[in-house]
């Protein structure tokens, strides 16, 4: 089940477009047939049956990958890391439970891809600042929230809810949704010429939200929160109450208040919340390498 097995889009020549014609080859698979190739795997240690698992859904991981675009990462890149995390979602896949393997995988997938985008963006674009961190991250989700869907510069109003609510200034988020507005619509044609035509969403699987999926996220979620209490073991409780109150909370408190609650400045409390953000990211970034570790020594067994 290595990825060197997989189709790439390096190798395939004619780039994307050539490899979304070869993973268009995989099957589909019938419920099952997923099912029973899921117990081969998991009983048997059956890696032909693992493998097409992984096959039947890199339409998935393309149609997720795609939804990255806006990065300004290679597309390439972006699916191999994808396709990362798909293996490690058939590692971990229990059938028994009822759902199809797609409802499962998604989450891990968007969780290798966002881990890859993140490493890439704070070395080359992003900086180093927790905020721009964290406006990266959150951005998408407040446009959602505020109906701000438009491609194009938000408007003023909208650039203050988004600065006051995550704590930046109004430079910093038209400066950010500058960066990620170039998206690209799934409706785009792939190519033209010799009587072919198509979009991209034709060569892609259709995901659509269920219950199971929903299960799936809360899985997820529940799995990211262990991991942040479990970081956040590392600091000490006036650290963990300036983390918490000014990261966590839904109603984050100002520095202001937090320099009365400790009577200490509120650069003092500033230099605290940052110390202790960089202090549990370098605990779940451990703990990521920890895990990939752990995956190639599997991959390579």
């Amino acid at each position: 089940m290595a990825q060197a097995s997989l189709p790439s889009i390096a190798s395939a020549e004619g780039g994307l477009s050539r490899y979304l014609e070869e993973i268009r080859k995989f099957p589909m698979l019938e419920p099952q047939e997923e099912f029973m190739l899921a117990k081969r795997y998991a009983e048997h240690d059956d890696r032909v049956a693992a493998h097409r698992l992984v096959t039947s859904h890199l339409r998935l991981v393309a149609k997720i990958a795609m939804g990255y675009r806006g990065y300004g990462l290679p597309i390439g890149e972006v699916v191999s890391e994808g396709n990362v995390g798909l293996m490690q979602a058939v590692k971990r896949f229990d059938a028994d439970r009822g759902f199809r393997l797609a409802t499962y995988a998604m989450w891990w997938i968007k969780a290798s891809i966002q881990e890859y985008i993140l490493r890439s963006w704070s070395l080359v674009k992003m900086g180093t600042t927790a905020n721009q961190k964290r406006l990266f991250f959150n951005l998408r989700k407040m446009k959602s929230k505020i109906q701000a869907l438009e491609d194009g510069d938000l408007k003023p109003e909208q650039v203050d809810h988004i600065a006051t609510q995550l704590g930046v200034s109004k430079e910093e988020v038209i400066s950010m949704n500058r960066r990620l507005s170039g998206d690209a619509s799934l409706n785009a044609p792939i190519r033209a010429g010799e009587g072919e035509s198509g979009e991209w969403q034709d060569w892609l699987v259709d995901q659509s939200e269920s219950q199971e999926a929903m299960l799936v996220e809360q899985d997820e979620l529940d799995q990211r929160r262990g991991m942040l209490r479990q970081a956040m073991n590392v600091l000490n409780d006036r650290e963990r109450r300036i983390f918490e109150a000014r990261r966590l909370s839904e109603d984050p408190l100002t520095l202001e208040a937090l320099s009365d609650e400790f009577d200490i400045s509120r650069e003092r409390v500033r230099q605290i919340e940052v110390r202790a953000f960089e202090k549990v990211q370098k605990a779940v970034k451990d703990t990521a390498e920890a895990a990939q570790r752990q995956l190639r020594v599997l991959e390579e067994a």
